[in-house]
């Protein structure tokens, strides 16, 4: 079978993207609505959403906002039939929903951000992944893109954050292995540090900034379109033999 560019297009496909109001979620999402995709949104702030949605519907795809907290697992269970009722499928699911509300060290913080953090960033990815995999195998197969970090790969100065990142590259590798059977591919994105409000604190830190700065070949932090070729390779047919894999896009950091 020879190679065609088509392979990238993501024609007739329904993505749901998490965390998809702001930053690399919304990156993604109007990414995949540019490569044909139909698109649904969620996060906790319905307004945001639907400005997203709107961009969407102007590049002619249709598009779904839906108020969900991710880390609540009767959430999860209307935000899947809600997608289901309105495209009939799932196709490609972006688990980029996340949470890091403290900047405490591994010696101060405490169990209430410990909890928070794993259960949007781990469990919340988790049971999402599952629900919607049961309608993969439904269907026929499908794609799973979980949003990871390179703080998942090697500790940074967010300890719990790097825990729960490392989780989800874990969880990646399960699920490709279980469900790989079903025609579901599971993949990851792992970046480095990006230019969102959830991670103003670092980059807005003049010497955190720095510091990542001197420490990134390509010499600059990424902007959230740097994730979206990523997230459109793993979501296409370009990538139907990649499954269990992190791709890390993160400017040669980890080097």
């Amino acid at each position: 079978m020879e190679f065609s560019p088509d392979a990238f297009l993501l024609r007739g496909k329904v993505a749901l993207v998490t965390g998809g109001s702001r930053g690399i979620g919304k990156a993604i999402a109007i990414g995949l609505a540019q490569a044909g995709a139909d698109v649904a949104l969620a996060s906790r702030k319905l307004a945001d959403l639907e400005q997203v949605a709107g961009e969407i519907k102007a590049l002619d795809r249709k598009a779904l906002a839906v108020a969900a907290h991710v880390g609540r697992l009767e959430d999860i269970n209307n935000l899947v039939n809600r997608v289901k009722e309105e495209f009939g499928r799932i196709d490609i699911l972006v688990n980029n929903a996340a949470t890091n509300p403290t900047m405490d060290s591994a010696l101060d913080i405490q169990e209430r951000a410990w909890d928070a953090i794993m259960n949007l960033n781990l469990k919340g990815l988790f049971f999402l992944s599952q629900a919607v995999a049961k309608l993969m195998k439904e269907q026929g197969g499908g794609v799973i893109i979980n949003i990871s970090s390179v703080a998942g790969l090697t500790p940074d100065i967010l300890p719990v954050y790097s825990i729960s990142k490392a989780g989800v590259i874990m969880a990646t590798k399960v699920m490709a292995r279980e469900w790989a059977r079903y025609n579901i591919r599971v993949n990851a994105i792992a970046p480095g540090l990006v230019r969102t409000r959830f991670s103003e604190a670092l980059w807005g830190n003049p010497d955190i900034l720095q510091g990542a700065l001197v420490g990134t070949p390509l010499g600059r932090i990424a902007e959230p379109a740097d994730m979206v070729g990523a997230a459109i390779f793993l979501a296409s047919d370009a990538s139907s033999y990649v499954t269990g894999h992190v791709l890390v896009v993160d400017g040669g950091a980890t080097i």
